[in-house]
C-alpha cells in the first residue's frame, strides 16, 4: 500500500504544490491547515510521515509536535520559514526527525521523505547496517571496516549505535549528551565533538567532507549509512 502523507500547512500554495509532488510519486495525501485539524487528522488518518509548518493561525506547530509526540512515533519533517538555530534545535529535541527551511526545494524534500519512510517502523532499524565498506552490527555490538573490525571506547560505540539506530535522522547534540553522558553534561559539548573526531577518524571518514558522520552545524549529527 501506497505511504499516508499529512501535510500540515496553512498556506494553500505549499499544500497544492506538496499535494501534485507526492501524488505524482505514488503517496497517499491528506491535509490539514491548524494545529486543531492537524492534530485531529493525525489520531483519525494514523499517517506513515507528517510534514508539518510551525506558523500556524490557531497556533505554534511547536505545540502541535510537543503534542504528537504524547502519543505517536510518526516520523515528522518539519518545513518552515523559520531558519534560526534555536528552532531548529527546539523542533529536533521535541522529536522530529528532520528540518527543512522555506523556500525548499521539491527535490530535497522528497529524498528527505523517502529516507524516512525506508524504515519507517521503529522496531523495523536494521540490527545491520553495511554498506560493503562500513559495517555496523548493533545486535552483536561489532563495527568493522573492510571486515576489519574496530575498536572503540563505550563512549564511542554508544554515540555511534545511537546515530544508527535512527539512521538518517538528525540526533541534536543535546540528545546525545543528555543519553549517553547524563542530565549534568548536557552543555559540555566538546565532549560529543572529541567523540565525534574519533569516529571519523578510526572509520576513515575525512573530517571536511565526510561521508558518514554529518555535522548539522549547531545542531547535531546524522549518520548516513
Amino acid at each position: 500500500m501506497p505511504a499516508q502523507i499529512l501535510v500540515i500547512d496553512d498556506e494553500n500554495q505549499i499544500r497544492k504544490m506538496l499535494r501534485i509532488a507526492l501524488k505524482s510519486v505514488g503517496y497517499d495525501v491528506s491535509e490539514a491547515d491548524s494545529v486543531a485539524s492537524g492534530l485531529a487528522a493525525t489520531v483519525r488518518q494514523q499517517p506513515d510521515l507528517v510534514v508539518l509548518d510551525l506558523g500556524l493561525p490557531d497556533g505554534d506547530g511547536l505545540e502541535l509536535l510537543a503534542e504528537l509526540r504524547s502519543f505517536s512515533k510518526v516520523p515528522v519533517i518539519v518545513l518552515s520559514v523559520r531558519s534560526g538555530d534555536p528552532d531548529k534545535i527546539k523542533a529536533l529535541d521535541l522529536g522530529a526527525q528532520d528540518y527543512v527551511t522555506k523556500p525548499f526545494s521539491v527535490e530535497e524534500l522528497l529524498a528527505r521523505i523517502r529516507a524516512q519512510l525506508r524504515d519507517r517502523l521503529p522496531d523495523a532499524t536494521p540490527v545491520l547496517l553495511d554498506d560493503g565498506y562500513l559495517q555496523i552490527d548493533l545486535a552483536r555490538r561489532l563495527v568493522c571496516c573492510e571486515g576489519r573490525i574496530i575498536e572503540f571506547t563505550p563512549k564511542e560505540y554508544a554515540v555511534l549505535a545511537k546515530l544508527a539506530q535512527h539512521r538518517q535522522c538528525v540526533i541534536t547534540q543535546k540528545q546525545l549528551l543528555e543519553q549517553i553522558w547524563g542530565l549534568s553534561h548536557v552543555q559540555d559539548t566538546h565532549y560529543l565533538r572529541i567523540i565525534v573526531s574519533h569516529i571519523r577518524q578510526k572509520i576513515g571518514d575525512d573530517p571536511t567532507t565526510p561521508r558518514y558522520l554529518i555535522t548539522e552545524a549547531g545542531i547535531g549529527y546524522r549518520l548516513m549509512l
